[in-house]
């Protein structure tokens, strides 16, 4: 993944509008909505930086990891153990935030946690912490591209299957 450009002069230029009110002090459900569409464009700024650039390839891609089960995994097993105090909690008002019925095809479980995923970067997005995001963000991204190189090489075998070619 290439570095990002100047993100602070970048994130100042994608503000036109600063809220209303100090961040901490706006509605999960409101960081929730504003963290959904930045980290989309996030997602399809890493999409288009790869080789590939077919619509259909795109979009499938983008919804493999905006998706709440993606976002939940992104949140639970790689962002966790990175956050902060003060983003656990952001996570936290996120996660316990009534945001409404989730899709019918998403789990509750999996969209309370994307809600919470979103509110962060909503969050870190209205404090200026854009580098912050990138680094959240580029862990996930690894972790992504050490799976699909895991999924393309062959899995070791386990010791039952070796003891089981050895007694054959």
């Amino acid at each position: 993944m290439s570095e990002p450009h100047n993100s602070e002069a970048l994130a100042n230029d994608l503000l036109f509008y600063s809220p209303s009110k100090k961040t901490n002090l706006l509605n999960p459900v409101v960081l929730a909505y504003v963290g959904d569409s930045v980290f989309e464009l996030l997602v399809r700024q890493y999409l288009v930086s790869l080789p590939n650039h077919k619509p259909h390839h795109l979009h499938r891609e983008a919804t493999g990891i905006v998706s709440a089960k993606a976002q939940r995994r992104i949140l639970l097993e790689h962002w966790q153990p990175l956050l902060t105090e003060e983003e656990a909690d952001v996570v936290r008002r996120g996660r316990n935030t009534k945001s409404g019925a989730p899709p019918k095809n998403a789990d509750p479980a999996d969209y309370r946690q994307a809600t919470a995923l979103e509110c962060l970067v909503g969050y870190l997005y209205y404090e200026g912490r854009i580098q912050r995001l990138h680094e959240l963000f580029a862990c996930a991204i690894a972790a992504r591209e050490d799976g699909e190189q895991q999924l393309a090489q062959p899995a070791a075998p386990s010791t039952a299957a070796k003891k089981t070619k050895e007694g054959e």
